[in-house]
């Protein structure tokens, strides 16, 4: 028994950090390998390396962008059950759940036998001091209560465990909520107190990751109303302090530019805090690299004039496709980041697919026969025009979609995990990496935590900072779309900064603009509200989504009202079911439990 667990703690180390880390195959090892320098290093490197879960598969979107207001499912998938919250989300079919639950709890093990290990270690190398030492006791507390936060947010109540186990496990209880928010807080406290502001190593965890992380864990343990999380009158302060100090005391800036964020040549950024690496090395793209590329995009290829597949436009699994919220709660016209987070357009690839000009539809009798546009011209435009023609349609040289035929194969494509360093146009896996923390969510964090506490001022700072960098800049060119669509004059180079500040009447009373949801019926909830939307204006489709309407306890009624595709979604949707595989191999007191007992592991209404 204990032979196939040293085998699993071996795959652990399987995925690897990029920027730092010599990936290596391990096929066996024996628990002693961890009591070396090399083997804690290996092991420290396993730890980091489950970042990637969120990232590496179809769970991505899944658990965190299914099921809420920003986004509905789209043509493709297996999983969609998530999307539309039917009696298939249950503990025995959601292998999703169970495949999260596995990774996040082998990484905490990682962490735990890490901790225990590391101040024994005699080495020779790293590990020839306690300030060392404590560094990577530091990075593995940090991804011990990382990993304990990502799981109270979806299950709620969980196993908590600060021990590494090298046997099977049987007696497994659940921790109520409190108690885990407190470690998770424990956890990120001390290693706030011993990372350095910066690594020499990129990838590794920082002081301000710590704090940013500390920031959100009190938001979100204060955000509650109903729920008891154990929330206290300081946690809005706390949230407030630590967000200030990532904003005010690191090395982290925002970049002037929305669209530089999604630049695959610029991902190692002076406004990321922390993410999760890949590589395009082809061994280890085997099953670890980053897949979220896929999910968000439309049919751009398949019946599509002039088109075909390639890898610059990515490879179109159409599983996600924005919700008229999404395509209304932004100022299309003034604030830059809605036409930063898409792509309207395609040029022309492919020649012999470019439709010719017929006697039936051509605009001069002289064009019958010839193409009706180049490789490299536009040969797809999607437009956010609600009323128009299948004959104004027509007119145009290239394949007009315009809103109000947009659907499940044909929609806004978002280009921010797009990466065109794929190895080939049918290569599945890709090697961005996925952004866990910017500074831009930082700034949300202050500013919601300020507003919480009734200081809308101090809150609006904030929020009209990250609104100065969404803004068109004084000379910048502007989207076709500015002109196209949204009723701008072509060639207009103003800036925009003030059309898209905030003032507190956007939630004195109920802004028509803001699209508030019935509930939203004071200033602090409509303010609540405002977060939510500038949160997706921010940060939509960076799966956190599932979580924010879940710790903010609006995910019921915000996408029963948004999501077309989620009317069945029920008050015990906030939390995801236990997995049963979980369950199944409980003991307590040495038997196994009774149906009574495993019913009881459940959460309501699974």
């Amino acid at each position: 028994m204990q032979k196939s667990l040293y085998i699993i703690m071996a795959l652990i180390l399987l995925g690897a950090c990029k920027k730092f880390l010599d990936e290596e195959m391990v096929t066996q090892i024996s628990y002693e390998y961890y009591e070396t320098e090399a083997g804690i290093e290996d092991l420290v490197d396993g730890a980091y390396s489950e970042l990637r879960y969120l990232f590496n598969g179809e769970q991505s979107f899944t658990l965190f962008n299914y099921g809420v207001d920003e986004y509905t499912q789209a043509a493709d998938g297996q999983n969609k059950y998530f999307d539309d919250y039917t009696a298939q989300l249950n503990p025995s079919s959601a292998a999703y759940l169970h495949d999260m639950w596995t990774a996040y709890y082998r990484a905490i093990n990682a962490c735990n036998i890490g901790i225990e290990k590391i101040p024994g270690i005699n080495g020779q190398q790293f590990y020839i001091n306690e300030t060392n030492k404590n560094l990577r006791i530091a990075e593995l507390r940090f991804l011990r209560g990382f990993y304990y936060f990502m799981l109270v947010q979806q299950f709620g109540a969980v196993p908590l465990t600060l021990q590494g186990d090298i046997t099977v496990r049987l007696e497994f209880s659940r921790t109520p909520v409190p108690a885990v928010y407190e470690s998770i807080i424990s956890d990120l406290r001390f290693a706030e107190s011993i990372l350095p502001a910066t690594q020499s190593q990129y990838g590794r965890i920082t002081k301000g990751a710590a704090r940013h992380f500390l920031a959100k864990v009190y938001l979100t343990r204060g955000s509650a109303v109903t729920e008891q999380r154990g929330q206290k009158g300081t946690d809005m302060d706390s949230a407030a302090y630590w967000a200030n100090l990532v904003i005010t005391d690191g090395p982290y800036q925002l970049l002037d530019n929305y669209a530089d964020l999604w630049n695959i040549n610029n991902q190692e950024n002076r406004e990321v805090i922390l993410a999760a690496q890949f590589n395009n090395n082809a061994f280890m793209l085997n099953g670890s690299g980053n897949r979220a590329h896929l999910y968000f995009q439309m049919v751009y290829d398949v019946g599509k004039p002039g088109m075909q597949r390639d890898i610059l436009n990515g490879r179109p699994f159409r599983r996600l496709m924005p919700t008229d919220y999404t395509m209304d709660i932004f100022d299309r016209k003034n604030d830059s980041r809605f036409y930063k987070s898409f792509r309207t357009v395609y040029l022309s690839n492919h020649e012999p697919s470019i439709p010719k000009w017929t006697a039936a539809n051509a605009p001069d009798p002289s064009l019958v026969g010839q193409p009706k546009f180049h490789l490299g011209d536009t040969a797809v435009f999607l437009t956010m025009h609600k009323n128009i023609s299948d004959a104004d349609i027509a007119k145009k040289p290239y394949l007009w979609i315009p809103r109000n035929k947009f659907n499940k194969q044909d929609f806004l494509t978002l280009v921010k995990h797009l990466d065109p360093t794929r190895l080939d146009i049918s290569t599945e896996t890709a090697g961005r990496d996925g952004i866990y923390a910017r500074l831009g969510e930082t700034y949300l964090i202050a500013a919601e935590a300020y507003g919480r506490q009734g200081n809308y001022a101090r809150a609006l700072e904030y929020i009209n900072t990250l609104r100065r960098r969404a803004a068109y800049k004084q000379g910048e060119p502007k989207s076709p779309q500015y002109w196209i669509s949204e009723g701008g004059a072509m060639g207009d180079l103003n800036g925009t900064e003030n059309l898209v500040q905030v003032t507190e009447a956007a939630f004195d009373v109920n802004d028509p603009h803001e699209n508030y949801p019935p509930s939203a019926n004071d200033k602090g909830k409509r303010f609540i509200a405002f977060m939510l939307n500038e949160r997706t204006r921010e940060l939509l489709g960076e799966f956190y989504r599932w979580m924010d309407l879940a710790r903010t306890e609006s995910l019921v009624e915000r996408t029963k009202l948004f999501n077309p595709s989620a009317g069945a979604i029920l008050p015990f949707h906030k939390l995801r079911p236990i997995p049963q595989q979980h369950i199944d191999r409980l003991f307590k007191d040495g038997v196994p439990l009774t149906p009574d007992e495993r019913a009881a592991e459940q959460n309501p209404g699974y």
